[in-house]
């Protein structure tokens, strides 16, 4: 009878995955992609409760948003869970805080 895989074997469907890259290096990769990712969450909380966020750089947003398409497509290209996660999820909050720091700029 065939073994069901586990959780990290499932995230491990890239070639460069192999039994010289333990599972062990996805799952740190997991735990990295969700301490980033979570990391802009009080961000968007603070922005959204403030109704302001002049504090934050076009130029900054702007160089992060591209840095994460980038990353998303290399993980997309590679392919790796851990990668394809973490910068989608990031993504999706970068571009709310984006869209608040417009939303907010016209009021003023």
């Amino acid at each position: 009878m065939a073994r069901s895989p586990d959780f990290l074997s499932i995230c491990c469907y890239s070639e460069a995955v192999t039994v010289e890259v333990p599972k062990y290096v996805t799952g740190i990769g997991l735990a990295a992609a969700a301490f980033t990712t979570l990391s802009f969450v009080p961000q968007l909380i603070r922005t959204w409760r403030l109704r302001r966020a002049d504090e934050l750089s076009f130029a900054w947003l702007a160089a992060f948003t591209t840095g994460i398409v980038l990353w998303l497509i290399y993980g997309l290209l590679l392919p790796s869970i851990p990668v394809i996660v973490a910068n989608f999820a990031t993504l999706l909050l970068t571009i709310a805080i984006l869209a608040l720091k417009f939303a907010y700029r016209e009021r003023q």
